[in-house]
C-alpha cells in the first residue's frame, strides 16, 4: 500500500475511534461533575489545548463548527474552568476510554506503536489543535491509552488537512459539511442555521479536497513503510469490528 492508500483506508476508522470516548457515559458525567455541559465539555476540552484563547480563536482552529455555536461551549466552560484545565480533564477521560476499552482488544500494544509512529512523523504545519495535542504529555502510558490518544491525535491530523484541503478547494467548511454524507443534518448538528447553499455544485470539490487531505496525511503514515502501513489498517478495522462486538 501507498501511503496515500494507507491514509484513505486508515481515515473512516481513525475518525470514528478517535472520538469514541466522547460518547462514553463516563465522559459525560466527567463533565457534569466539573460543572459544565457535554457540549460546552466538547468544545473546550478539544480546543482548551490552545490555552487561554478567545472563542474566536477556537472556532477557527476547530473549522467545521458553526462559531457561534463554539462561542455558546467556550464561554459557558470559561465560566467555570480555565480551557487547559478542561482540555487535561478530556485528555485523562480519553486514557480512561482506552484503558478500558482498547486494552482488550487483540494486538493493544502493536496498535498503540503504530499510531505513536504515525503521530511523531505527521507535519503539524496549520494544524494548531493538532500540534498542540501532541505536545501534551500522557497521564497514563498503558498500552489502551496510548492506542487511545493516537487514535485522537490523528484524528485531529485528519481533521485539520481536510479544513485546509477544503479551503483551498475555494470551499467554507459549511459547504463542506453540506456536501459531505450527513448533508443538511450534519449541518444542524454543527450548529449551522439555515437556509443552505445548493449542495449539487459542491460535490466534485469535496471529493477533491478529500483526495488532496489523503497526500497531505500521507508522510504520517510513510514513516511505517508498506508493510507497517497495511498492518495499521487491519489492526483499526480488527478493533473497530471488537469494540462493536
Amino acid at each position: 500500500m501507498t501511503p496515500e492508500q494507507i491514509a484513505a483506508a486508515g481515515k473512516p476508522v481513525i475518525l470514528d475511534l478517535g472520538d469514541g470516548f466522547s460518547k462514553c457515559p463516563s465522559t459525560l458525567r466527567r463533565a457534569r461533575q466539573l460543572g459544565i455541559s457535554g457540549w460546552a465539555f466538547y468544545i473546550s476540552g478539544r480546543a482548551g489545548a490552545l490555552g487561554d484563547v478567545r472563542a474566536e480563536t477556537a472556532a477557527a482552529a476547530i473549522g467545521f463548527v458553526a462559531p457561534d455555536a463554539v462561542a455558546d461551549g467556550w464561554d459557558a466552560a470559561v465560566r467555570v474552568l480555565r480551557p487547559a484545565e478542561v482540555a487535561a480533564a478530556s485528555l485523562v477521560e480519553c486514557c480512561r476510554w482506552g484503558a478500558q476499552e482498547l486494552a482488550v482488544q487483540p494486538g493493544a500494544e502493536r496498535l498503540a506503536g503504530l499510531l505513536e509512529r504515525a503521530v511523531a512523523a505527521a507535519d503539524a504545519s496549520g494544524m494548531p489543535l493538532f500540534a498542540a495535542w501532541r505536545a501534551m504529555p500522557l497521564p497514563d502510558l498503558s498500552p489502551g491509552a496510548r492506542s487511545a490518544v493516537g487514535l485522537r491525535l490523528l484524528r485531529e491530523h485528519f481533521t485539520g488537512a481536510y479544513l485546509l484541503a477544503v479551503r483551498a478547494a475555494g470551499m467554507t467548511p459549511l459547504e463542506a459539511v453540506l456536501a459531505g454524507p450527513e448533508g443538511e443534518a450534519g449541518a444542524v448538528a454543527y450548529g449551522w442555521p439555515p437556509p443552505y447553499p445548493p449542495v449539487g455544485p459542491l460535490v466534485r470539490r469535496r471529493l477533491w479536497a478529500e483526495a488532496v487531505t489523503n497526500r497531505l496525511t500521507a508522510p504520517a503514515f510513510a514513516a511505517l513503510g508498506p508493510a507497517g502501513g497495511a498492518e495499521l489498517v487491519e489492526l483499526l478495522h480488527r478493533t473497530r469490528a471488537g469494540l462493536a462486538g
